[in-house]
């Protein structure tokens, strides 16, 4: 008889944080007086995006969290951009600052992000944020990684000691989620699209957790998949049917049952990724409110 996978619950997890992040915000609102604000530049007319900042925005909503939406066109120059980035970071009712990417071909995210106060940037993308990550000590953390953990933890999947293959090398998720699983004491390989194919099925198949997030649809292969491994979908990949379906072949995996647990998509990463936004944004209120935060990883 074929075992049954383990569907992680990213909503569910999603949903009991937000609840604990609303009892903090009314604690910390009735000891300063003010709610936390968020601060969203949106840069041309990407509909993804639209969709991104409408659910980000809705939690926000949710949670008591104020939140001022930029809008600025698509031919909107550097200068004016870094400007508007100015006046968000000095001013004091802002406190969290979320840029959203991509940014249009003209205009440059590296050179952007670096303008952000790294006390106000609760995607957890400025350079000083990131490096903390390395010195095992993290701030503000890139918002899918840290959905992708408190996951394991929600879980009781400790990542001390395990393999892990980390499909993807992007700063949003693969460095840092490799960095944390480090830090968690794993044993991380980092595989990426220039690797070669033989390597990086050679290196699932021996994988306890493997987190994909290269964007490719089912890319993993239930063939592939050690017995009993986590696994962690990443991407989100649209078909020609409207489909929404991630990196990793779930249907297949689920049906071979040799997975121990397995997120879904939609309805297991993503909703983390949106959750962890706004436990950044509480923190960086509560850091710019008494020095400190209380809120760990």
């Amino acid at each position: 008889m074929t075992k049954e996978s383990l569907i992680l619950d990213g909503k569910k997890v999603a949903n009991d944080l937000k609840h604990c992040l609303k009892n903090k915000i009314n604690q910390i609102s009735q000891k300063v007086g003010k709610r936390p604000k968020l601060a969203v530049i949106l840069v041309g007319d990407n509909n993804a995006s639209k969709v991104y900042i409408a659910h980000k925005e809705k939690a926000a909503k949710e949670l008591g969290i104020e939140s001022d939406t930029h809008y600025l066109p698509a031919n909107t120059k550097q200068e004016d951009l870094n400007n508007l980035i100015k006046i968000l970071n000095e001013d004091e009712n802002i406190n969290g600052i979320l840029l959203q990417l991509p940014l249009p071909a003209t205009l440059s995210p590296d050179i952007a992000i670096l303008q952000i106060n790294p006390l106000k940037d609760i995607d957890g993308l400025h350079p000083f944020n990131l490096g903390l990550i390395m010195t095992g000590k993290p701030n503000l953390i890139p918002c899918t990684p840290f959905g992708i953990m408190r996951l394991l933890q929600a879980y009781h999947f400790n990542p001390k000691g395990l393999k892990a293959t980390v499909i993807g090398r992007s700063r949003l998720v693969g460095k840092p989620i490799a960095e944390l699983l480090i830090n968690a004491s794993a044993t991380v390989t980092i595989m990426h699209s220039k690797s070669r194919l033989a390597d990086l099925i050679e290196s699932v198949k021996q994988a306890d957790l493997v987190i994909a997030a290269i964007g490719q649809p089912a890319f993993v292969k239930a063939d592939w998949i050690k017995e009993n491994a986590i696994l962690i979908d990443v991407g989100i990949n649209r078909l020609e049917n409207g489909k929404l379906i991630g990196d990793i072949d779930f249907e297949a995996c689920v049906n071979e049952g040799k997975a121990k647990a397995i997120t879904p998509v939609p309805g297991g990463v993503g909703p983390l990724t949106v959750a962890h936004l706004m436990l950044n944004t509480v923190k960086a209120f509560e850091i710019q409110c008494f020095g400190y935060s209380s809120i760990e990883l």
